[in-house]
């Protein structure tokens, strides 16, 4: 029996040391948040996705009482640049949250296991990384590739 351990490096920063397109993805994360439907779990939740283009594509979390019906913010921005840009690869994705207090939340939140295998597919097609901006209210996360946040992914390679 061996153990191996897994880890991969992240880079944690300001605002201000976001380049010009880090920052205008950012931003729409975090205006997204305000077109989320949360009334179950008033966690709001938007996310910006940057393609290749340079064409940006938002989506914000969508609640239903019957809670499998929902999506995340993720997913919702995603689906859409897929569906509207079938040929244009992801380059970057920011995600935002505020809470029950309708404050941006202290510390970047990552997304859920669903939406990390639905952007790992967009990933994979475009054959290259797409970062990933976490942002809380006073820190950015920014990770190289969605692969480095699922790490024992279901994919082909």
């Amino acid at each position: 029996m061996k153990n191996v351990k897994s880890s991969f490096d992240y880079v944690v920063c300001s605002y201000d040391d976001l380049n010009e397109n880090q920052r205008k993805i950012v931003d729409l994360a975090r205006k997204a948040t305000y077109r989320s439907y949360a009334p179950y779990s008033n966690f709001k939740v938007g996310a910006s996705i940057l393609l290749s283009n340079g064409i940006t594509v938002d989506g914000a979390n969508q609640e239903n009482a019957s809670f499998p019906a929902g999506t995340c913010a993720e997913r919702s921005a995603c689906f859409y640049a897929a569906s509207q840009y079938p040929d244009i690869d992801f380059k970057a994705i920011a995600i935002a949250a505020r809470d029950h207090t309708d404050d941006f939340i202290t510390n970047p939140i990552s997304p859920c296991g669903v939406c990390r295998q639905a952007l790992l597919e967009y990933e994979t097609r475009a054959g290259h990384p797409v970062e990933v901006i976490l942002t809380g209210r006073d820190n950015i996360y920014i990770v190289k590739s969605v692969r480095d946040l699922l790490p024992f992914a279901f994919s082909e390679f």
